[in-house]
């Protein structure tokens, strides 16, 4: 027989249609966000998700709740995305395909930015660990780098500072091309020397 902290545990125990909602909403959010920015409403993702407004607001009562969520999500995927690359595919590769990646991260993170900065220091952001994203990128160059396919002489984060600043700076609907462009270009340099 059960006791009472375990019945409430088991009842608290969210169902499967409402962890598929949530993880719709999450995914339609990333989408919707890419595409329109900090113009993104509420009711175009519920919409884009084919839920209603209510399914939306019991799973994230704020905007700020949604945007957090998706951000959670995409960082915790890049920071994955590393171990997952690096277990199969050889080193200078796996290091090109996350940055490729990283570069569809940033474009979510570029549609949310504004949303983030406005209420960032009212909000505790938690990535997979303070340095998620520079040990992803760590472990991936570390293992181009001993498997001798890559020389790197600088800091690593370059290579995303440089991905970074292409994104920001080209406006143009070619944006992810130059960008995607100049991994490949940053990646024939390192295995060059």
């Amino acid at each position: 027989m059960k006791n009472f902290a375990e019945a409430t545990i088991a009842e608290k125990k969210p169902r499967a249609d409402a962890l598929r909602n949530r993880a719709l909403l999450v995914d339609t959010a990333k989408q919707v966000f890419a595409e329109k920015g900090a113009a993104a409403t509420l009711d175009e993702i519920a919409k884009a998700a084919g839920v209603g407004i209510g399914t939306l607001y019991r799973h994230f009562p704020t905007r700020e709740d949604i945007v957090d969520a998706v951000y959670q999500a995409e960082s915790e995927q890049i920071f994955n995305l590393a171990h997952e690359l690096s277990a199969k595919l050889p080193p200078a590769e796996a290091l090109q395909q996350w940055m490729l990646h990283f570069i569809e991260y940033m474009e979510v993170k570029h549609g949310m930015g504004e949303i983030l900065n406005a209420t960032a220091s009212d909000r505790k952001l938690k990535p997979s660990g303070p340095y998620a994203l520079q040990d992803a990128l760590h472990l991936l160059v570390n293992k181009a780098t001993a498997a001798g396919e890559i020389k790197l002489e600088g800091e690593p984060m370059d290579l995303l500072r440089a991905i970074a600043g292409v994104l920001s700076m080209n406006k143009t609907p070619s944006r992810k091309a130059a960008a995607k462009q100049m991994v490949h270009v940053m990646l024939a340099g390192l295995r060059a020397r």
